[in-house]
């Protein structure tokens, strides 16, 4: 009876291995259609409720809005390997001691959420998260990560993806957005459903204008491997 659990129980770890792969593989070429958030949303939202969703290549992504999630979500993107200790590391301290803090997830993190799993806070999901994480580092370039990560966060009530929030927002397509524009966009991201980009609250406007400063001290945006630079507003704390 044992020997047909354990023989039961690795075939199935063989079989979620590979499928796993083959889905994170397909992803690496084909554009994610529709997420796990957008089915639960759709579920959840009354019957006036609508995704808006409109895949758009990177290359018709504008540079600002790359850099401004960058800037505002995760600022070693371009130099981990799909973990950053340091926010794991004060994510844990904080939640100890009973405070809240975002961040401590990376790009890479929120991408294999948003294309292959589900918002929860549970071990279980989280497990699932890492191990999704390390696919998506390992089988795609940081450029593809970028990419599906752009085209499936959550950006607004029901909208999804930057070409989606860039109509929704500001009348333009992704490609035009304006620095003030991207980084407005990428301010709300910590809760698009709570907060507008345009037009922004006073917290908003705020978190906006910090982003633009970032964007500028960041410098022009290379989608290659880099060393981390550490946060100007940071380092003017220190001194």
């Amino acid at each position: 009876m044992i020997k047909k659990l354990f023989k039961f129980l690795f075939k199935f770890f063989l079989w979620f291995i590979g499928l796993t792969v083959l889905w994170v593989l397909i992803y690496k070429f084909v554009p994610v259609p529709y997420t796990p958030l957008m089915a639960i949303r759709s579920i959840e939202g009354d019957k006036n409720y609508k995704t808006l969703h409109d895949w758009v290549p990177i290359d018709e992504i504008s540079p600002n809005l790359k850099l401004a999630v960058i800037c505002a979500e995760d600022q070693t993107f371009l130099s981990h390997s799909g973990f950053d200790r340091a926010a794991i590391e004060k994510a844990l301290e904080n939640n100890e001691k009973g405070k809240k803090i975002r961040g401590g997830s990376t790009i890479s993190q929120q991408t294999a959420k948003n294309a292959f799993l589900w918002p929860d806070r549970t071990w279980f999901r989280k497990g699932l998260e890492a191990y999704f994480t390390l696919l998506i580092e390992t089988l795609w370039s940081k450029e593809r990560i970028l990419e599906v990560y752009l085209n499936s966060v959550e950006m607004g009530n029901g909208v999804f993806g930057a070409e989606a929030a860039s109509q929704y927002w500001f009348k333009k397509s992704a490609k035009n957005l304006r620095p003030e524009n991207a980084a407005a966009i990428a301010a709300i991201l910590p809760s698009p459903q709570r907060y507008k980009a345009n037009p922004p609250g006073p917290y908003i406007a705020r978190r906006t204008q910090w982003i633009v400063r970032q964007m500028r001290y960041y410098g022009p945006f290379k989608l290659e491997k880099q060393e981390p630079k550490e946060d100007k507003t940071k380092s003017k704390k220190k001194k």
